[in-house]
């Protein structure tokens, strides 16, 4: 698994959790019914810093996933080449030591 998903996982296992219930659980209106876990689970992310690393650096890819999630609410599989672009950016980055 990439980078970032786990260092998510690791440090935010439970909120990554129930935000993916909650999509998987409202495919046609997860946007607004898991809006709250959504920012439970960035919250607890964003104090890492790999994760700030990838926000960064990933910035345009990921903005353009979530653009095509808004665009195509009941069909989350048309995003595939999205997500696919912003894991490749992830895997990508790495801290300087």
């Amino acid at each position: 698994m990439e980078a970032a998903l786990q260092v998510t996982a690791r440090y935010c296992r439970r909120e990554m959790e129930e935000y993916g219930q909650c999509v998987a659980a409202n495919p046609s209106s997860w946007q607004q019914d898991c809006h709250q876990l959504k920012l439970d689970m960035a919250k607890c992310s964003s104090s890492h810093p790999i994760i700030q690393k990838i926000r960064n650096d990933c910035m345009e890819p990921f903005a353009a996933f979530e653009q095509c999630l808004k665009e195509n609410q009941t069909s989350v599989m048309n995003c595939t080449e999205h997500v696919q672009r912003f894991l490749h950016c992830a895997d990508q980055v790495k801290l300087a030591t």
